[in-house]
Order: C-alpha cells, then structure tokens, then sequence
C-alpha cells in the first residue's frame, strides 16, 4: 500500500500508455516524450516568424507597442511554465512511486494555484494598463500598446491554463495530446492574425485577439480530456480538496526557480545590450537580437528532449530506481550531443545564407558580415547545450529546482556577464569578445551543471545500494 492509501496494484491498472512508457525502458521513453514536443515547438516557432511579419506590416509603432508589452508577456509565461515544471516533476515522481491519489491531488493543486496566479496577474495589469504603460515609457505609442496589451492581459487566464495543462499532460507521459494542443493554438494564431489584423481591421488589437482566441480554442480542448471526458492517469476531485502544505512546498521548490531561470535569461540579454552598445552601436544590438533568435531556434531539439527528461528521471527518482534516473540523462545527451553538433556544422558552412535571410530590407543588409561572423561563433557551443540544459532538467525531475536555478544563474548572471564584459572591454576585442564570452560561458557552464548532476547521480545509486 501508498502512504495514501491506493495499492501498487490498482495504480498499475489504472495507468495510461503515458504512464507505462514513463515508467518502461528510459530509452525508449526519452523519444517518444521528446519527439512530438520538439515538432509542437517547431510549429511554434514558424508562428512567432509568422507573427512578426504580419504585425510589421503595421508599421514601427506597433512594433514598439509590442515590445512594451513583451516583458509582462514573458513574466507570465516564466509564472505558468515554471508552476508546469514544477507539476510535471511532482507527477512523474509520484507515478514512479505509483501513488495515483498522490498524483491526483498534484493536479488539482495545480489548476487551483494557477487560477489564483492568473488572477493575481491579470487584474492590476488591465485595471492600470495605461498608467503603467506612460510610466515605462511608452509615449507616442501608448494607445497602441494598451490596445495590444489590455487584451492579452484580459485573456491571460488562456496563457496560464494552456501552459499548464500542458504540463500534466508531460508528466503522465501523454506527450501526442501536448504536441496536438501546442501545434493547433500555434496554427491557428497563424491563420487568424491577418484576419483580425487586417481583414477585420482591427490593427494590433486585431494581432492580440488572435492570440487569446488561439489560446482559448486550445485551453477548452484540454479541459475537455482533463475534466469531462476523463482518459488522462490523473483526475480531478474539487468536492474534497483539503490544502496540502507539503505538496504547495513540493511545486513551488522546483516552480519557482524555473520561472526565475527564464527571467535570468531575460535580465542577462537586457545587460549583454548595454555592455554591446559600450563597445559598439545599436548596430551590435541588431546583430545580437537577430542572431540570437536563430540560436534559439537551434535549440529546440534540446528543449525538446528537456521536456521529455524531468518526467522520465522523474518517474525514474520517485520510483527509486536511479539506475535508470542515470541511463536517461545519459541517453538524452548523447542524443542532445549529435543533433547540436549536426545543427552546428550546418549553421557555420550556411552562416552568409542565413545571415542573408534576415537582412534583406536596404536598412538592414549593413550588419550582414557582422551577422554572419557572429552566427559562426556562436554555432561552437552548440554541442555543449546538452550537458548543461538536460543535467538541469534532471535537477528538476528529481525535485532539485533551485540546483537548476544555480547552475543557470552561475552561466547566465555570472560567466556570461562577467566573461563578455572582460573580453569586449578589459581585452578591448570590441563585438566578438562579447560573442566569445558567450561561447565559453556556456561551454563552462554546461560542463560544471554536467558534473554536478554525474555525482548527484552517484550520491543517489550509493544510497540505493
């Protein structure tokens, strides 16, 4: 019998395929987790490139407009990714160990906090949307940007529960379902933007409401399979919910230090400008923001596998069988390891192409050696990735949140800023040392989160044994 009372064997017969893959073969489960997440973010990608063009089209107050926003934007998406971090762990770790009820009060702890998070979020933001949009600056641009912003904050209950149901549907292994409701919000963002926008005439505001309606369509599928059509693992009992305080601790603890991971990346990027525009101009600015929008693309395969590590070490932790805890986060980088290396190659050979697409408009052509220079750099601590970002998402399968926290604060706020700072203004090597502190902030960095989790491994299967 669980602690809470459900026997081993009555959770075996209520498990899902998800959970049987979660707790099968971690080879085979590293794969079938990743590969719909990495084609789901892939989707929405081309949306975000799709985005940008149909609001362009706009004009630059509306770029502007937007970009006042995005911050808030991003806050919320660090809140409701890091509380679906911190349930997927929650759940896989309960479900290695078996403990349905267990896993059952996660969820609807989760879906409660996250209605309390989005509240908490939406309501000061549309109350005093203009005020705070004059106070930060907006100016010429602020009836733009209230018009973008009030509507996505009003619909960023969507945001939150999307997110989050996301992740449930991650942490018992039902990664088809999370890849379906990712790709068909993502879509339908893409055909709905130049409606709204243009057709419909509603401008940028046109370019929100295709957004929270997007995010709305997708949010009523999955509650649909979770709470009224009932096939997921975890189900949902409101009637007899009872706060628990150790399980609030339990999401929180690894919740929290993933949203203040993103928001670290986020910080470092506002500082790597500052330091660019000492050594440069808004030049460097243009080449870092749009070069790093391509690295980012280069790692989604990572990100993907990511998403599929934390529920399966997860399952593997709650479980107590860390051999297998082990041979995940192996088989995940070793994995991780070959698609970065192959992207890496690609991207240095193909670096002036690239460079080409980014910069056809006249205004822009002016920083394309620059642009290409940095795309080959940069490109060198590809294959690294894997080593530092699935060693954190072992952290955060396992419950160690705020080890991920300090192994992404120590490359970000420490080495990144300090090592593009000593080479672009201590060396004097101007843009490329920033490019090169990058590169080797991260190599470093990958390599002691990667080290750390090996004897945090070890420290596990002495105990076992």
């Amino acid at each position: 019998m669980t602690k809470n009372g459900v026997s081993r064997a009555s959770a075996r017969t209520d498990a899902t395929e998800g959970v049987k893959t979660l707790l099968g073969d971690p080879k085979r489960a590293i794969w079938k987790l990743a590969l719909p997440m990495i084609a789901a973010m892939s989707i929405q990608t081309l949306y975000n490139l799709v985005d940008a063009f149909w609001v362009a089209g706009l004009g630059a107050d509306a770029l502007a407009g937007i970009g006042f926003v995005f911050p808030f934007f991003f806050f919320a998406m660090a809140l409701s990714n890091g509380l679906g971090v911190g349930t997927g762990s929650a759940l896989a770790r309960r479900i290695g160990a078996q403990d349905k009820a267990g896993a059952d009060n996660v969820a609807v702890h989760t879906l409660i906090i996250m209605v309390i998070l989005a509240v908490s979020y939406t309501v000061p933001l549309v109350v005093f949307a203009e005020d705070i949009f004059i106070r930060i600056g907006a100016g010429s641009t602020v009836s733009m940007t209230v018009a973008y912003g009030q509507v996505v904050f009003a619909g960023s209950i969507f945001l939150f529960f999307s997110n989050v149901a996301n992740a449930i549907l991650r942490g018992e292994g039902d990664a088809k379902r999370a890849m379906y409701a990712m790709a068909l919000g993502a879509g339908l963002n893409i055909v709905l933007d130049p409606i709204f926008i243009y057709t419909l005439g509603l401008g940028i505001a046109g370019a929100a409401w295709a957004t929270v309606l997007s995010l709305g369509i997708t949010s009523l599928l999955m509650l649909n399979w979770l709470l009224f059509k009932r096939d997921t693992y975890v189900s949902f009992a409101f009637r007899d919910f009872a706060c628990d305080r150790l399980i609030v601790r339990d999401l929180f603890s690894v919740g929290l230090p993933s949203a203040a991971m993103q928001l670290s990346m986020s910080l470092t990027m506002l500082v790597l400008n500052v330091i660019i525009v000492m050594v440069d101009t808004t030049d460097g600015v243009a080449v870092y923001s749009t070069g790093w929008r391509v690295a980012s693309m280069a790692t989604l395969p990572t990100i993907g596998i990511a998403t599929a590590v934390v529920p399966v070490t997860g399952a593997a932790y709650g479980a107590r069988v860390f051999s297998r805890l082990s041979i995940a986060h192996f088989y995940a980088i070793k994995i991780g390891l070959l698609l970065e290396t192959v992207i890496a190659v690609a991207t240095f050979a193909f670096a002036p192409q690239i460079a080409a697409a980014f910069t056809q408009a006249e205004a822009a052509a002016r920083i394309a050696p620059d642009l290409t220079l940095f795309l080959r750099i940069i490109c060198l601590f590809y294959p690294s990735i894997s080593f530092g970002m699935l060693s954190s998402a072992v952290f955060q399968g396992t419950g160690k949140g705020v080890n991920a926290l300090l192994v992404t604060l120590l490359r970000t706020i420490i080495l990144t800023v300090l090592l593009a700072f000593l080479f672009a203004v201590v060396f004097d090597w101007g843009l490329v040392g920033v490019w090169w502190g990058l590169v080797i902030a991260n190599i470093v960095g990958a390599l002691i989160a990667f080290t750390w989790v090996r004897l945090y491994i070890r420290g596990l299967v002495k105990i076992r044994s």
